[in-house]
């Protein structure tokens, strides 16, 4: 059964300043128009994640709610109208299309099905994977899929009263072929956001440890956060090299969801209290610009087609977009 109502038509602009920091033989400019506006297009909802783009041009992201199963929408950039696509997405995160057209997502924990799925063009759900060794996965949180349609998903824990059955919080892949679930290697706490270079050579991995795995209990007196934006070489033979850090946030809260663009440029929601929105990043970790958001930021994509130069950002509630100088990766939607 298609469960899709209408929500809701707005849009307005957030005027906040973009600022650039230029690096070496970079210019901002070039990225970020100075006139550049985050203009806010939808706002109802509780907790906005892992906003995508589809092969049919709309703009899908999850609603995850703490007492509701969560939904997955869809924004449609050219009348503006955001409907429901799946009304109970199991607590759907992370969101992404792989080269057959099909809508994956990372559901989490919190009564949501801790498992990797697909959600069906009739907006019901099908599980692809839930379980390592035997074991329940984490929470599954963000996913990346490469051009052979393999998904690469981060399991942390962060909110959920469900039993934790694993020993470690990991990145997977999955290989859509077999069926086979394998755990990698990174030595990443806590991930959180995952990406892949538009080369697909290199895997960028959040690192995002808030010291507890319950989201109502706070961590350990005297607990360091460990907020790193890491790279990893991703070998032909699908190993990975040695883990190279672009970024450490210190003590301060580090990179939720990320997207690249056409030049392999990152584009990294970052939730620091003190300076949050989505921070562009060279594949070297030197900070080009920045574009604040409102509310504490999760996700972000770009458009498809002539919504190629859109970048779409979830935040807070809502969902929000500004036009660029640059084009998303072909594959990182």
């Amino acid at each position: 059964m298609i469960r899709s109502a209408t929500i809701h038509v707005w849009t307005g602009l957030i005027v906040l300043s973009v600022s650039t920091a230029s690096a070496p033989g970079e210019d901002a400019s070039d990225i970020v128009p100075a006139d550049a506006r985050l203009e806010e297009v939808w706002n109802e909802g509780e907790f906005t994640e892992g906003v995508a783009a589809g092969p049919d041009g709309m703009i899908y992201f999850s609603d995850i709610p703490k007492e509701v199963p969560g939904r997955v929408l869809k924004f449609d950039p050219q009348t503006g109208t955001t409907v429901v696509h799946c009304a109970d997405s199991g607590k759907s995160n992370g969101l992404m299309f792989d080269p057959a057209g099909r809508l994956l997502a990372a559901c989490g924990a919190n009564e949501g099905r801790r498992a990797l799925c697909e959600v069906k063009s009739d907006g019901t759900m099908h599980v692809l994977a839930e379980r390592f060794h035997g074991k329940r996965f984490n929470s599954p949180n963000d996913l990346v899929i490469a051009r052979d349609g393999t998904v690469y998903f981060s399991d942390p824990r962060y909110v959920g009263s469900e039993p934790v059955e694993l020993d470690l919080q990991s990145v997977y892949r999955w290989h859509p072929e077999s069926g086979e679930v394998e755990r990698l290697k990174t030595g990443v706490t806590k991930p959180n956001g995952v990406m892949l270079s538009p080369d697909e050579q290199t895997l960028y991995v959040a690192e995002t440890d808030n010291g507890t795995l319950d989201g109502a209990s706070p961590p350990p007196e005297g607990t360091k956060l460990r907020m790193t934006l890491n790279a990893f070489p991703l070998h032909a033979d699908g190993s990975l090299g040695s883990r190279r850090v672009l970024v450490d946030f210190g003590q301060k809260l580090g990179t939720d969801g990320m997207t690249v663009d056409a030049e392999g440029r990152i584009y990294a929601a970052v939730r620091s209290d003190d300076r949050y929105g989505i921070r562009i990043y060279s594949p070297e970790g030197k900070e080009l610009a920045s574009i604040p958001t409102p509310s504490l930021p999760t996700n972000c994509c770009f458009g498809t087609g002539d919504q190629a130069s859109m970048l779409y950002v979830t935040a807070g509630g809502g969902l929000y977009r500004i036009r660029l100088r640059t084009r998303g990766a072909s594959g990182a939607q």
